[in-house]
């Protein structure tokens, strides 16, 4: 049996009012991939974190390579040879890729003077060596998000770990991406003898790349498992504690009048360069939209002008048959849509907040709330506000909770929540459940079929493919800000979505043959 690399002996770890991690034993192996699973607050990024140093556990002992972890801190960790990249990446965007790489370990001239040819020299070996091509000289805030990953990654390895922790690693990637850092991976692990921890919530990638796999739930330890002999079913299970009915999504009616339309619209990103190239599109009442494409083919600026948040250059929105174009998100909104954004963190909720001042937002003025027209009545706010917290399913120690204290699927039902309470006839969906376990995204799902089949008229945008074909009506394909094509849900595949979604085909050429 291969060696025991990491050991958590009894580890439990307690914040107020919550116990993360509930006296969990576990052993992980040194050349494998081991996969950790379980739902939005089943403590697998705490523990994990617990590992990396960032928390010292409330109870019970780590060890590493058999040596009993005494000094609970990141430099503690890298010395160890545990790397550890975060779901949000941690890099400097104004910074070169090799500088960010280098960062903290900078390769030094007489000593004092920091060596850029040095430093990019080094991540070019580092990029052959490993098998993970990002150019040294670009600077971060130019890259893609599959690119960004691989800086993560890199530097981690340029600090010799050998012990690579992975959480959410393709939540924002393609599929193609995925693939080739799946490969990665694989190769690493095999010709390093190197450990990969994978935290993630998506099974099918447990099934394909995973030696063994970890379930928690709760914060308890349920299950460890040789991936070989589960499927993603019995996973899911594990992870919820109940039968996970993912393919039961009831499509009711038949859909109304277009309630959001885009007529020939051009759109610049922040560089002020060509990202939304004419698309025009409809959303019917009682009607889902999805748009697939690779991330940074101007989906984001797309949705962003018809939320308000981005003026076009030309073109038209409508909404529910009244001119938004170039309108501010308060006026969009008065005309009757919601807006679920792709940054939870950035655009989608106050991490100093409460969770209660969260879900209130928006509502702020309602008459129902206010006492004399400014003061807020406290009872009536705590009633409504701890009514979505459980109609949601949200899971923390209460409404009072600070947002930055949850986890990444928690903060999506609050937004989700937020959103869907405003009952507009009109929603936009970035990214619905990116992060979000297989229970919570089943949630989710549900609500979003609900608001379908009440005739509401959604335009869906994710980077999960599969997450598309579920939930959607029609589909249409983005190519460098241009719509490549539009598809009847049912008459398309996954694979043939992705020759629209890379360019290799438009519906042009396709009528033409």
């Amino acid at each position: 049996m291969p060696e025991s690399i990491i050991r958590f002996d009894h580890v439990s770890m307690a914040f107020p009012g919550v116990l993360a991690n509930d006296d969990i034993s576990l052993e992980i192996r040194r050349g494998e991939v081991f996969a950790l699973v379980g739902e939005n607050g089943a403590g697998k990024s705490t523990l994990m974190n617990i590992l990396y140093g960032i928390y010292e556990p409330t109870e019970g002992e780590v060890y590493i390579r058999g040596e009993r972890v005494t000094e609970h801190t990141p430099r503690a960790a890298i010395a160890a040879g545990v790397g550890m990249v975060h779901q949000h990446f941690k890099l400097v965007p104004s910074f070169t890729v090799a500088q960010n790489i280098v960062l903290s370990r900078e390769p030094r001239r007489a000593g004092i003077f920091f060596d850029d040819r040095k430093a990019m020299a080094l991540t070019r070996e580092l990029c052959e060596e490993y098998g993970l091509q990002v150019d040294p000289e670009a600077e971060v805030r130019d890259l893609g998000v599959g690119e960004q990953q691989r800086v993560e990654i890199l530097k981690a390895l340029y600090r010799g770990a050998d012990i690579l922790i992975l959480d959410e690693p393709t939540a924002v990637l393609t599929p193609q991406e995925t693939d080739e850092l799946f490969a990665v991976l694989r190769r690493i692990v095999r010709e390093k003898n190197m450990t990969v921890i994978l935290i993630t919530h998506k099974l099918y990638e447990v099934m394909a790349i995973s030696d063994r796999v970890g379930i928690l739930r709760q914060g308890k330890l349920v299950g460890v498992e040789e991936t070989k002999n589960v499927t993603q079913a019995s996973l899911a299970s594990l992870m919820v504690g109940r039968e996970v009915l993912f393919d039961r999504l009831e499509r009711e009616g038949t859909p109304g009048e277009s309630a959001i339309v885009v007529e020939h619209l051009f759109v610049s990103d922040s560089r002020g360069l060509p990202a939304v190239r004419g698309v025009s599109l409809s959303v019917r009442a009682g009607e889902v939209l999805g748009i697939a494409a690779i991330e940074g083919n101007g989906q984001s600026e797309l949705l962003e002008a018809v939320c308000g948040l981005r003026k076009p250059d030309s073109g038209k929105v409508l909404v529910c048959g009244a001119d938004v174009t170039g309108r501010d998100p308060g006026a969009v909104r008065g005309a009757g849509l919601a807006h679920i954004p792709e940054d939870r963190l950035r655009t989608g909720v106050s991490e100093e907040a409460s969770i209660s001042d969260n879900l209130l937002t928006g509502r702020q003025r309602d008459k129902r709330f206010l006492r004399f027209g400014f003061h807020l009545k406290a009872d009536a706010v705590r009633q409504y506000t701890k009514e979505l917290y459980e109609r949601y399913d949200v899971r923390s120690g209460g409404i009072e909770t600070p947002a930055g204290d949850m986890s990444g699927g928690n903060l999506q039902k609050i937004v989700v929540a937020r959103e869907f309470s405003f009952d507009t006839p009109a929603l936009v969906i970035a990214q619905p459940t990116r992060g979000v376990d297989i229970g919570a995204s089943e949630f989710i799902h549900e609500r979003i079929m609900e608001k379908r089949n009440h005739g509401c008229a959604i335009l869906l945008s994710s980077a999960d493919l599969d997450e598309v074909l579920r939930l959607s009506d029609r589909i249409i394909t983005l190519y460098e800000g241009a719509v490549t094509g539009e598809f009847e849900a049912g008459a398309v595949t996954r694979e043939q979505l992705g020759y629209y979604m890379t360019g290799d085909r438009t519906q042009e050429a396709a009528n033409e043959t």
